[in-house]
């Protein structure tokens, strides 16, 4: 039987990062949820823990301009991976670029989020949650 969620929040902007940690927290998200300031921690993480652990289930939520490796990058890496390809990922961004957009929809993403967080970020969040993890 599956775990519990993991939600990895990709952010180097701290003050993003508390304000999504607590919009998750204030919706009731008991997950754990951790902090990766760069691309690369991210990448670290995935290749020593998510591919190791199919216990599992993770949600990244991943801003696309990171130090070291960006979220594309990432994202393009995760959804390759045939270890990673099933984490749900959401991209969370202040970028409305469609270029971008479009990009990450043909990666395959699980959501794209733009910043600032309004009311809407937790429903998006759920609704990738109940479909990535048929939670009900």
């Amino acid at each position: 039987m599956k775990k519990d969620v993991v939600i990895l929040i990709a952010e180097d902007d701290i003050g993003h990062f508390l304000l999504a940690k607590r919009r998750l927290r204030n919706s009731g998200v008991s997950s754990e949820i951790l902090h990766f300031p760069d691309g690369q921690l991210v990448i670290d993480f995935l290749n020593n823990n998510c591919i190791k652990d199919n216990d599992a289930n993770y949600l990244l939520l991943l801003d696309i301009r990171m130090p070291k490796i960006d979220g594309i990058e990432i994202l393009d890496y995760v959804k390759k991976h045939p270890d990673l390809k099933d984490i749900a990922v959401v991209i969370v961004t202040t970028s409305d670029n469609p270029m971008n957009v479009l990009r990450c929809r043909q990666l395959k993403c699980d959501g794209y989020i733009v910043k600032p967080l309004d009311d809407t970020f937790i429903d998006q969040i759920y609704k990738v949650m109940n479909k990535a993890f048929s939670m009900a």
